[in-house]
């Protein structure tokens, strides 16, 4: 008895014909051999890799490593790069440059090769970086550079087995609908013939020092001539590719050295001393918190490996932790605020309502978007956004996306202030807290073998929301929903809003979770009669408001964050 189909066979047979690496097809012909052989793990295995093609998105491709149309290789990725310059051509594109970068991951380097020589065989110059870089400094770079496109390999902050691929247009901008589905359309027909027949060039120009030194430049400038010059900071870069942009940044602004955490400097696709290369897992910054405490520092910035996210962990209410992503953007949002910066602030729907307060109270825009710096970065006039997924982009002029490099800018010259002036990070969130009311936020996430029961799960809020949360009144608006009144595109995601409860339910873009954005805010005149009686009060109501949503949702109320 055969366990596979003799189509899947035909299909593993001319996937392996037509595979030019000689891994992932020595490990698809091995898989094949053990199954004839009536080896169930391995036929599985096949079965899963073969089980249909993997999904570009908005936020492109991402898949674990190996063989087969549902895993990152390179027989999906010359497909990718295919499909994504005939939409180019279909867009009126027939010539121009295309920004080309890769981060540090198996394969990466080999991914963005395949990129770059598909995209010259297209008819377009590819300049490709020469070595890893961050993904901010790709999307800084298209618009340095006048570019038409940019590609990106990278993973993000996913586990080592994966890999990804994302694309961003001319404006600088990841993709929003319909575009992600017309190149998915354009990949599918790419698909129709061997990889061997996409044409390939050489028009591929190597870039690297000159855009980094244009983009550290331009980094640097967003530090006030006047700010003080000294801070006793620790940094990691999760075994990602921040370290070489950062120390170029101290150099170029003249800030203080940091210490750094000697185990995660370096780029190491295996990322071995953390479980999850993300700074918001529990223990990713076990290493760092540790050389802090021993170095006397005053704060921990963390880049995530592509370092197009940033962390912040500090001394608040007399411990070192991590500050939440509202947090961190609370505090970026109230310095810009502070300094005057005119424009529009925004963050997305999951994050915390505080910026809103603030905006208003200053006298500024403020606009709330869908979830994903897709449509952060689009706002028209935007000065600054941030997404609760420690994503912050303080740049958008030149990068309208997430950045940790030019956040880290922001982050470090305001410590410095706040150190120069005798306060600190934890100090200056408790003057916030006291002007514009405490604003508490949590995250009730649940990660899932089978997506249907999210689906189930999202059902059940639908049809039978809970009509109060912390004994107060519920609003319910389901996002999905053309008419649901937000002023927004339409999302599968469901907001209950209360007196001082605000909470978002909505699956995971990139991962196989159900996300709900839980928060609870108090009143200016409540958080001043007693601060810390507000925060206790506050996160004991959060753990309420997380076991009732966790009850309406039917899934269990432990996060696996």
């Amino acid at each position: 008895m055969t366990l596979l189909s003799a189509q899947r066979l035909a299909e593993v047979d001319d996937w392996i014909a037509q595979d030019p690496d000689p891994a992932t097809r020595a490990e698809l012909a091995g898989l094949r051999a053990r199954a004839a052989t009536d080896d169930q793990e391995a036929a599985d295995r096949i079965n899963e890799a073969f089980a249909g093609p993997l999904s570009f998105g908005t936020a492109g491709l991402r898949a674990a490593l190996g063989p087969g149309p549902a895993r990152m290789n390179r027989v999906v990725v010359q497909r990718a790069a295919a499909g994504f310059a005939a939409w180019l051509h279909d867009h009126g594109h027939d010539d121009g440059a295309v920004v080309v970068g890769f981060d540090a991951r198996h394969n990466s380097d080999v991914f963005a090769r395949d990129t770059a020589e598909i995209m010259a065989g297209a008819g377009f110059h590819a300049l490709l970086a020469d070595s890893a870089i961050p993904t901010p400094v790709t999307a800084f770079g298209i618009r340095h550079f006048g570019a038409i496109a940019a590609v990106m390999v990278t993973a993000s902050h996913n586990p080592p087995a994966d890999n990804g691929y994302k694309v961003y247009l001319g404006d600088g901008s990841q993709i929003i609908p319909p575009t992600d589905a017309e190149i998915a359309g354009r990949i599918s027909k790419a698909a129709s013939r061997p990889v061997s027949e996409i044409p390939r060039g050489q028009d591929i120009e190597l870039i690297g020092s000159g855009l980094i030194d244009a983009y550290v430049a331009r980094a640097a400038s967003l530090i006030p001539d006047d700010a003080p010059a000294e801070l006793n900071w620790v940094y990691t870069a999760m075994h990602g590719v921040g370290t070489r942009i950062v120390r170029r940044l101290v150099d170029r602004a003249g800030l203080s050295p940091f210490t750094g955490v000697p185990e995660q400097l370096d780029p190491d696709p295996d990322f071995p001393t953390v479980g999850f290369p993300n700074p918001e897992e529990p223990g990713a910054l076990d290493l760092a918190l540790d050389l802090a405490r021993r170095s006397d520092a005053d704060v921990v910035i963390a880049s995530d490996p592509d370092a197009d996210r940033c962390a912040v962990a500090a001394p608040v209410d007399g411990a070192w932790r991590m500050l939440t992503g509202d947090e961190l953007g609370t505090l970026i949002g109230a310095d810009f605020l502070d300094r005057g910066v005119d424009g529009v602030y925004a963050n997305s729907v999951v994050s915390s309502t505080c910026l809103a307060r603030m905006a208003a109270k200053a006298g500024r825009p403020h606009a709330v978007t869908l979830t994903g710096f897709k449509w952060i970065g689009r706002v028209p006039g935007l000065v600054y956004g941030y997404e609760e997924a420690i994503g912050y982009c303080c740049d958008p002029e030149k990068v309208p996306d997430k950045d940790g490099i030019t956040a880290l800018s922001i982050i470090w010259s305001l410590a410095a202030r706040l150190r120069a002036a005798g306060s600190s990070i934890g100090s200056r969130l408790d003057e916030i807290w006291l002007e514009h009311g405490l604003h508490r936020t949590s995250q009730l996430a649940v990660r899932v073998a089978d997506l249907s029961l999210i689906t189930a799960a999202m059902d059940r809020l639908r049809q039978t929301p809970p009509p109060q949360l912390l004994g107060q009144p519920v609003s319910v608006r389901d996002l999905s929903d053309p008419d649901n009144g937000s002023g927004l595109p339409t999302q599968n995601a469901i907001e209950l809003t209360a007196d001082n409860v605000h909470v978002v339910a909505r699956p995971s873009g990139t991962e196989p979770k159900l996300k709900v954005y839980l928060e609870v805010h108090h009143s200016p005149e409540k958080t001043r009669d007693d601060l810390a009686a507000a925060k206790r009060g506050a996160d004991e109501s959060l753990a309420t408001l997380r076991s009732e949503m966790a009850q309406a949702l039917g899934v269990p109320s432990v996060s696996d964050r």
